[in-house]
């Protein structure tokens, strides 16, 4: 036996929302939706799962207050990829900067408030 994947998921309170926010403004791709509660979304070869709930995710506040990630993303090109998703409209949270551990990265929040860590080995 083998673990084949791991496979993140995060709470959303409106999944129209999140699916738009995640396909259009990041460019990644829907890889299902189970009727109006559930849905996978594809980065690469790389998936992970929103989830409808009625109340906010608790976890929000305590992520971002403790320099925290809800999801890391790689990217070859964290510089071009910033520039790509300021273009649609993704605010940044932190520009992308160069960190101690050698990589480089920028911060962003989804429509949910869950930050998103985006990042590039140097």
């Amino acid at each position: 036996m083998k673990i084949t994947g791991v496979i993140p998921q995060l709470r959303t309170m409106n999944l129209e929302s999140s699916i738009q926010f995640y396909t259009t403004q990041l460019g990644l791709e829907l890889a299902f939706r189970y009727e109006d509660f559930y849905a996978g979304i594809r980065a690469g070869s790389q998936l992970f799962h929103l989830k409808f709930e009625c109340d906010q995710d608790p976890s929000i506040p305590y992520v971002r207050d403790g320099d925290h990630f809800t999801l890391y993303l790689e990217t070859d090109n964290a510089v071009a990829l910033a520039e790509e998703l300021k273009a649609r409209g993704v605010m940044l949270t932190k520009d992308v900067h160069e960190t101690e551990w050698s990589t480089r990265e920028f911060i962003i929040e989804d429509d949910q408030g869950h930050t998103i860590y985006f990042g590039e080995a140097l």
